[in-house]
């Protein structure tokens, strides 16, 4: 029997930013100048957790630092815009749009969704990601001092469309 595991079909059979294998494998930016630009966009999400009643108190305007959910939107979009700065191999990007919708869900739970849109040779979904998970630190960041038992859960992507794969969605959680 066998120790290897079949690779999955939507598995590329190499990593991209990997040039090499072993001890010589380097890491490298990928060249996308030969593509065409296009239209991209990306959305990725984010759940914040609080304990009981805590996120009442967030959304009452009660937090200790301040307007804890525009703080956290503009922190978003700032981050989104900084991504090629923050994570080495990503392309630095003009963004046209960004957008951070931070709604509660259910009575403990604030959703934070960041849309990123863009005309580029390259993909935008590092930047929605980035701007999704810096506005879930802000908030933990801006509520912390009410209550330390409160989690930062699910950040991923949740659709992107544009380049050669089109559009993407991601399956509902079960």
């Amino acid at each position: 029997m066998s120790d290897a595991s079949p690779e999955p079909a939507n598995v590329p059979a190499s990593l991209s930013h990997v040039q090499g294998e072993g001890e010589s494998a380097r890491a490298v930016m990928v060249d996308v100048s030969a593509k065409e630009p296009g239209r991209r966009v990306a959305v990725a999400g984010a759940s914040v957790v609080f304990p009981p009643g805590v996120l009442a108190q967030v959304l009452a305007g009660q937090g200790p630092k301040g307007p804890v959910l525009e703080v956290a939107r503009v922190a978003g979009i700032q981050a989104a815009k900084r991504t090629a700065e923050l994570i080495p191999m990503c392309h630095p990007l003009g963004l046209d749009h960004v957008e951070l919708d931070l709604e509660p869900s259910g009575e403990d739970v604030l959703t934070i969704r960041c849309t990123a849109v863009t005309t580029a040779r390259t993909g935008v979904e590092m930047e929605a990601l980035t701007g999704a998970s810096l506005a879930a630190l802000t908030v933990y960041d801006m509520t912390k001092a009410l209550e330390k038992g409160i989690r930062i859960e699910g950040v991923r992507l949740l659709e992107k469309s544009g380049g050669r794969s089109g559009l993407w969605r991601a399956p509902e959680p079960a």
